[in-house]
């Protein structure tokens, strides 16, 4: 049967958005409202140890500190709401067709997927922090070209960080090389903007803060995902080598995201609600382009898209997404989402 806009309890793909997608108070009108997404919130911050409590005032605020875009305040809170709103998600009874996840999103995807857990997922995001902040000041520049139009700003200096669509692209280099790649898109009029970094993320830059992580890496228990796996790092299904490499999950941070490719492949094998479960519809705005999506054979929703009452959007998409819990798990007794909770 095709899936229709209004179909219930159509199969759901889960995607989480990376670095850019934060914003002040995002999904925190879930906190102290719905207990799972509360739960795992709490269990982040504690894990965080020292630096939790400063990360719950940063996330809590309604005027962020200056520091809020930085790797040391973003990453970890991004993870960790990517988190939360995934285990609230899989706690209505759904079970996923598949995951996708942008830059840190994939982290979450990763943990949700039962690749690895949340305790050494917050270590690792730990680690990552104190090195990544030690990289030279830059960030990412979003452009809307294709790769033909910016192969010549590409080189030692500027990378291209990510393909999110056929002419969505993020650059990635230090300060003063992506403000002249910045202005030398301008003067084509080509359309561009500052990402949400103070880092350049998915970019060489990063390359000594990787190396200082491998070792972290390389001690994490790492396992096959408990169900289909799509991955931005190699634009397409996660081979199992990949999933159970140390090594591809550390350089993850540093290699050039292929968000585009791996959606259409996901969309190629599922027919399915596409469910941005993060903060922000980032990821739903770039869906909406996709071939599939634009013939009505798959459909987008984001859980809390931002521009309006967190709980409000929630309770929307649970009413049509939580009829399936019963029948789903009676299909597959004892089947989990995710280990080494």
């Amino acid at each position: 049967m095709p899936l229709t806009a209004q179909q219930p309890n159509p199969p759901v793909a889960l995607v989480f958005p990376g670095q850019g997608a934060q914003y002040p108070r995002m999904a925190a009108g879930l906190y102290e409202h719905d207990s799972t997404f509360t739960f795992w919130m709490d269990e982040a911050f504690r894990l965080l140890g020292q630096d939790g409590p400063r990360l719950r005032r940063e996330w809590l605020a309604e005027v962020p500190s200056a520091q809020y875009d930085d790797v040391t305040v973003a990453q970890p809170l991004l993870y960790a709401v990517n988190h939360a709103l995934g285990r609230m998600v899989l706690g209505w009874g759904v079970r996923p067709a598949a995951f996708l996840g942008h830059s840190v999103g994939e982290f979450a995807a990763a943990t949700l997927a039962g690749i690895f857990g949340f305790d050494d997922g917050i270590r690792l995001m730990r680690e990552r922090v104190v090195h990544f902040a030690d990289t030279p000041p830059g960030g990412m520049l979003a452009v809307a070209a294709g790769t033909e139009d910016v192969a010549d700003l590409l080189g030692e200096e500027v990378h291209l960080a990510a393909v999110n669509a056929a002419r969505q692209l993020l650059l990635a280099g230090e300060r003063e090389p992506l403000d002249r790649a910045a202005r030398e898109l301008a003067g084509r009029g080509v359309i561009c903007r500052r990402v949400l970094a103070r880092q350049a993320f998915h970019s060489p830059a990063v390359d000594d803060a990787v190396r200082a992580t491998l070792h972290g890496f390389r001690t994490v228990p790492l396992r096959r995902p408990d169900v289909p796996f799509y991955s931005a790092g190699t634009g397409g299904p996660l081979p199992e080598k990949e999933a159970l490499d140390p090594d591809f999950w550390a350089w993850q941070a540093a290699r050039t995201v292929y968000f585009a490719p791996a959606l259409t492949a996901l969309l190629a094998a599922h027919d399915c609600l596409l469910l941005e479960a993060g903060p922000g519809d980032g990821l739903s705005r770039l869906a909406r382009r996709q071939p599939r999506v634009t013939a009505r054979r798959s459909f987008v929703q984001p859980l809390v898209p931002g521009d309006r009452d967190d709980r409000e959007a929630v309770d929307e998409v649970r009413r049509r997404l939580t009829l399936v819990a019963a029948g789903d798990r009676h299909d597959r007794p004892g089947h989990r989402h995710s280990r080494g909770d």
